[in-house]
């Protein structure tokens, strides 16, 4: 199943909240994204449904190798982007926005070469 840009977020997001906190579950989720519960709670039935996360007995939320390799890939693209647009002079807090926006649909081939550029 190819994942799509709202798959691809919650796991940026699953990521990103690891990296802060430790362990995520849906709450963190909800409180990150700004989402509904029952919103967040269908993503995690998905992502878990095609292997991208495991959700143990008291509800932790941990990617799987495949859903790690995901999340990196999409948190590297969001940096890599808005490290050129700010670069080009774009704020701070636009080229964060803008990458967000952008990371879901450039190409591997366009990343490896704005990647080969900032060296």
């Amino acid at each position: 199943m190819a994942l799509h840009e709202s798959g691809q977020m919650y796991l940026e997001s699953i990521l990103v909240l690891q990296r802060k906190n430790g362990a995520v579950r849906s709450i963190d989720i909800v409180e990150h994204m700004g989402y509904s519960k029952p919103s967040v709670s269908r993503a995690v039935g998905l992502l878990k449904s095609n292997e991208y996360i495991t959700v143990d007995k008291n509800g932790y939320i941990s990617l799987t190798e495949k859903g790690k390799i995901e999340a990196e890939k999409i948190y590297e693209r969001h940096g890599v982007i808005a490290k050129i647009l700010m670069s080009l002079g774009v704020s701070e807090k636009t080229a964060t926005e803008d990458a967000c926006k952008i990371e879901h649909v450039i190409s591997d081939e366009s990343i490896e070469a704005i990647k080969k550029h900032l060296g």
